[in-house]
């Protein structure tokens, strides 16, 4: 350890983004990146101020895989962005980002910005650390075509694939399916053929970038695990007669290793616009529904992120994977430790962060939550964040 300054934080209860610490945490921090984990019993260096929290638990910050910094969560938040100006949508940006560290959350992943807002003008500062995408690449007239993203035919699909390696973007997205909130789009249906989406992920991993699918319709789910996808947003598994997991789906998925976001978590006391709603319950799309699909992915060992959607609307604020690691233990079955991994280290792997955050492990970035109570016996502590510390910077408690 070298003679900057250090500062510690200890707590009785420690979750290093992998396992729970029987001793707890004492985490030292200097120059922005931790500088060493030890047992909370374990003295801290000669002058170095501990910061003590005597109930509660230490933990890395959370990771958000699915996010939209462009949404103010508001009722129209994707409707509309083509008529914001450049400046109202970096305020929006920046309070989104604000509110996501509030809660804890460190690092986002951005998987669908209004015309590259977020890749050109919002991947450094104090927020969280941000993995950005661009415009979702979609078919003409395809959900949220209003972002910029329309491709259709293999050649064009390469070509969209090399503006955002070109423009910068860390992640590639592409949706195979239509969406709740493009009025017009078929959730049943796919919006790209196979061959299509292979070329998509073809020209990604050439270019040494993941690539992920959003997915609601059970054929959509299915072609992209075909293409090779890395990831799959929502994995809704949607047919005309509701949701129906398929098995040996769901097994293929597991044993390629494909990261599945069900985009849980949602604002307590608040529902989807009533558009939204009843297009939700006629289509057999709930957030309800989804439950068991998400519960039976996990059976079949799929491994599964913990983003949210989060500001797409009202229902879907900022912050809110507390929230979506707690729906994943109590309503999904999910164990507390692979749920909480879920925000954390599985988290990192699959936003390209694994050697920067998402565990307590010296050489890291000092992302630090500390979350109210013992989350190996409850896991809602996480809603009660007592600090929150990113790149070693302690945020301001916004109450």
């Amino acid at each position: 350890m070298s003679g900057g300054r250090v500062h510690g934080y200890r707590a009785p209860h420690a979750f290093d983004g992998e396992r729970f610490l029987p001793e707890g945490a004492l985490v030292l921090v200097e120059g922005g990146r931790i500088a060493a984990v030890q047992p909370a019993a374990a003295p801290a260096p000669a002058d170095c101020a501990v910061t003590e929290f005597p109930d509660a638990t230490l933990l890395p910050g959370l990771i958000d895989s699915h996010v939209h910094l462009c949404g103010d969560s508001g009722p129209h938040a994707l409707d509309q962005l083509p008529e914001l100006p450049a400046e109202h949508l970096d305020a929006v940006v920046a309070q989104a980002a604000q509110q996501h560290l509030q809660a804890g959350v460190t690092a986002v992943r951005d998987l669908g910005d209004h015309r590259w807002t977020v890749v050109d003008r919002h991947r450094g500062g104090q927020g969280p650390t941000v993995v950005a995408a661009g415009p979702p690449i979609t078919s003409p007239g395809g959900h949220c075509w209003t972002m910029g993203g329309e491709a259709a035919g293999v050649e064009a699909l390469r070509r969209a694939v090399r503006e955002r390696v070109e423009r910068g973007a860390d992640v590639v997205k592409v949706m195979a399916s239509g969406g709740l909130l493009t009025p017009g789009t078929d959730l049943f249906a796919c919006q790209f053929g196979l061959d299509e989406l292979r070329a998509v992920v073809e020209e990604t991993h050439r270019h040494g970038l993941p690539v992920t699918a959003h997915a609601h319709a059970l054929p959509a789910v299915a072609r992209s695990a075909a293409a090779g996808v890395d990831g799959i947003e929502h994995c809704s598994c949607l047919t005309p007669d509701g949701v129906r997991t398929a098995p040996d789906l769901a097994e293929r998925l597991a044993a390629a290793g494909t990261y599945v976001c069900p985009t849980l978590g949602r604002t307590p006391g608040q529902v989807p616009p009533p558009h939204v709603q009843a297009r939700m319950e006629a289509l057999g799309a709930t957030y309800e529904a989804q439950l068991p699909n998400v519960a039976a992915l996990h059976a079949h060992g799929v491994t599964l992120l913990a983003g949210t959607d989060a500001g797409i609307s009202p229902a879907k604020r900022h912050g809110l994977v507390p929230m979506a690691v707690a729906d994943l233990v109590a309503e999904c079955g999910v164990p507390p430790v692979a749920a909480l991994t879920a925000a954390t280290a599985t988290a990192a792997r699959a936003c390209g962060l694994a050697d920067r955050t998402g565990r307590l492990a010296a050489g890291l970035d000092a992302d630090l939550l500390v979350a109210a109570g013992d989350l190996a016996a409850d896991v809602t502590g996480l809603q009660r964040p007592r600090l929150v510390v990113s790149r070693g910077r302690e945020v301001p408690r916004g109450d």
